[in-house]
C-alpha cells in the first residue's frame, strides 16, 4: 500500500507542469547550419536538442516551421516525422531531440531555391515564442569565405598583384570581405550577392549589421562592367517581395588613404549605404548606379571623386553627401530624392566632432557638377554648410536643381552666381516636368522633360549611361539622354 502511494504521488508530481511564461528552455544551438554546398540535388540533415533545465516538468504548446507547409525543410519532433506538434512533453532536467532535414534542387529558380535559405524554427512555451534559425545552402554559387562567416571576414591579399572574379557562377558574400594588398577586378556581368543581417556579438551581446565589401588602404576595386554586362552588387535574397527592400546588407566602404577605385556600369542596391569613400580615398565612377540604400547613396569624405553618367536615386539619405571637404567632380549625373527627409545633395567643409559642432575640423571643399539634375521632392534639395575656416568652391554649370531658400539673398546671396545657368528657381519644383515616372523608380527623361536640350557637349563624354549616343550640339541633362 505505502509503494503504490508513493508511485501515485511521484506521477502527480510529474504531472504538475511549470506553466510560468519565464519558463527556461536551452537549445544546443541557436542557429541550425546545413554546412553542404549544394552541386546537385541532395539532402542533409542536421540535429538540434532542447533542454528542460527547470526542476519541474514543461508542456511545450507548440513547435513549428515559420513558413509551414511552404518550408523547403522537414522535421522529426521526438521520433515522429512531422512538421508541427503540440503539447510536447519535456520532463524536469531532460531534453528532446529535433532532427531537421533539407532538399536543395540547386538548379531550381531563385524564387525557390535561393543562394541563401533561411528559416525560423518556432517553439512556443507557455504563451513565449523562441526561435531557432535554420540556414542551408541552395544555388550554385562562389561563396566567400564559407558558410560560416556570419559576423567574421574573408581576405582577398595577393602582394599588390590582382585577384579576378571570373567564374560564371554568382559569388555571395558571408560576413564581410576585406580587400588588402591587392586590387580585386570584377568583370563585366559578374553577380555578387552579399548576405546581410544582425549578429550578435560581445560580453554584452551588441548587435551590428553584416554584409559589407571592405577596401582597405593597400586594396583597390577594379570593377568592369559595361552596358550589355552591368555587374550587380546586391543582397542575397531575390524573391520578389525583397527586390526593393533596402537594408539588405552593409555597403562598400573604401577606407581611408585606398587609391585607385574605379566603377564602370556597375547597379549597386538595396544596402544600408552604396558606398563610403573615406578620407583621402579616391574613385572613379562611370555609367554606374546607386540605388534605395536605407541611408547615403554615395558618402564621400574628405576624399576625391570623379562620376560620370551616374544615377543617385531612391535613398533614404542623402543621394550624394560630401562631407569635410574634398574634390569632387559630377558630370551627367542624375541624384533623385523623393519622399524623404533628406536633401539629394548634402556638401560641407566641416566635420563636427560633437553634436553642436562646438568642436570641429575643417577641410577645403571643391565641387564640380555640370550637365546634371539634382531634384526630389523637398523644396531644397541641395544642403549646404559652410563652416566658413576652410574653402567652400562650388560650382554648377547647366543643371536643373530644385531649390526655394538657397535662391533668399540674406542666406546664400551667391548660390545663383555658382549655378550658372541653373533651372528650375523659387516656387516652380511642384510644376516641372522632369523624369518619366520617378514613383516607379523610373528616371528617364519625359518627352516634356526640360532636361531636354539644357546640356553644353563634354569632351569625350558622348553616350549616357544605357550608350546612348549624345545630341552633339545641345545634350540632355542627366545621366539619361532622351530617347525619340
Amino acid at each position: 500500500m505505502l509503494s503504490a502511494c508513493y508511485l501515485f504521488v511521484a506521477c502527480n508530481k510529474e504531472d504538475n507542469f511549470l506553466l510560468d511564461s519565464s519558463a527556461e528552455l536551452n537549445f544546443s544551438v541557436d542557429t541550425l547550419r546545413f554546412d553542404t554546398v549544394f552541386t546537385e540535388l541532395g539532402s542533409a540533415t542536421r540535429i538540434l536538442k532542447i533542454y528542460n533545465t527547470n526542476d519541474q516538468p514543461v508542456k511545450v504548446n507548440k513547435i513549428s516551421l515559420e513558413r509551414g507547409s511552404a518550408s523547403s525543410f522537414r522535421l522529426n519532433i521526438d521520433g515522429l516525422p512531422i512538421n508541427e506538434a503540440t503539447d510536447v512533453e519535456i520532463l524536469a532536467n531532460d531534453s528532446l531531440y529535433i532532427f531537421a532535414e533539407v532538399t536543395i534542387d540547386p538548379d531550381n529558380p531563385l524564387s525557390i531555391s535561393p543562394y541563401v535559405i533561411g528559416e525560423r524554427l518556432l517553439v512556443d512555451l507557455n504563451g513565449t515564442e523562441r526561435a531557432v534559425l535554420l540556414e542551408a545552402w541552395g544555388q550554385n554559387a562562389n561563396y566567400i569565405p564559407d558558410r560560416f562567416s556570419q559576423g567574421g571576414g574573408a581576405f582577398i591579399s595577393c602582394d599588390l598583384g590582382e585577384v579576378i572574379f571570373d567564374d560564371p557562377k554568382p559569388y555571395v558574400i558571408y560576413g564581410a570581405l576585406f580587400v588588402d594588398s591587392c586590387t580585386l577586378n570584377i568583370p563585366a556581368g559578374t553577380e555578387i550577392y552579399v548576405h546581410g543581417g544582425i549578429v550578435r556579438t560581445g560580453v554584452l551581446g551588441e548587435n551590428y549589421n553584416d554584409g559589407y565589401i571592405i577596401a582597405l588602404p593597400r586594396g583597390r576595386l577594379k570593377i568592369e562592367g559595361t552596358v550589355e554586362q552591368p555587374v550587380t552588387i546586391q543582397g542575397d535574397r531575390l524573391e520578389d517581395p525583397f527586390q526593393e527592400v533596402a537594408g539588405q546588407w552593409g555597403g562598400i566602404w573604401l577606407t581611408k588613404t585606398s587609391r585607385g577605385h574605379k566603377i564602370e556600369h556597375t547597379i549597386i542596391k538595396n544596402a544600408r549605404f552604396g558606398i563610403i569613400a573615406d578620407s583621402s580615398s579616391t574613385l572613379i565612377m562611370e555609367n554606374s548606379q546607386i540605388l534605395n540604400a536605407i541611408s547615403g547613396g554615395l558618402i564621400a569624405i574628405h576624399s576625391r571623386v570623379n562620376a560620370e553618367n551616374c544615377l543617385f536615386a531612391g535613398n533614404g539619405g542623402n543621394a550624394v553627401q560630401l562631407e569635410y571637404g574634398g574634390s569632387y567632380d559630377f558630370s551627367y549625373c542624375t541624384l533623385a530624392s523623393y519622399g524623404v527627409d533628406n536633401a539629394a545633395l548634402r556638401m560641407t567643409n566641416v566635420l563636427c566632432l560633437d553634436q553642436f559642432c562646438e568642436q570641429a575640423r575643417f577641410n577645403d571643399l571643391k565641387v564640380r557638377f555640370k550637365n546634371s539634375i539634382i531634384f526630389g521632392s523637398r523644396s531644397d534639395e541641395i544642403e549646404l554648410f559652410n563652416a566658413e575656416q576652410a574653402a567652400f568652391d562650388y560650382n554648377f554649370e547647366n543643371c536643373i536643381v530644385r531649390v526655394e531658400d538657397l535662391v533668399d539673398e540674406d542666406d546664400t546671396p551667391d548660390f545663383f552666381n555658382n549655378c550658372i545657368p541653373c533651372q528650375p528657381s523659387q516656387g516652380e519644383g511642384n510644376n516641372i516636368v522632369l523624369f518619366k515616372d520617378p514613383s516607379e523608380g523610373d528616371y528617364t527623361l519625359d518627352s516634356l522633360s526640360i532636361a531636354d536640350g539644357f546640356g553644353i557637349p563634354i569632351f569625350n563624354q558622348t553616350t549616357d549611361i544605357l550608350g546612348v549616343t549624345r545630341d552633339a550640339s545641345m545634350p540632355d541633362a542627366g545621366c539619361f539622354e532622351r530617347v525619340e
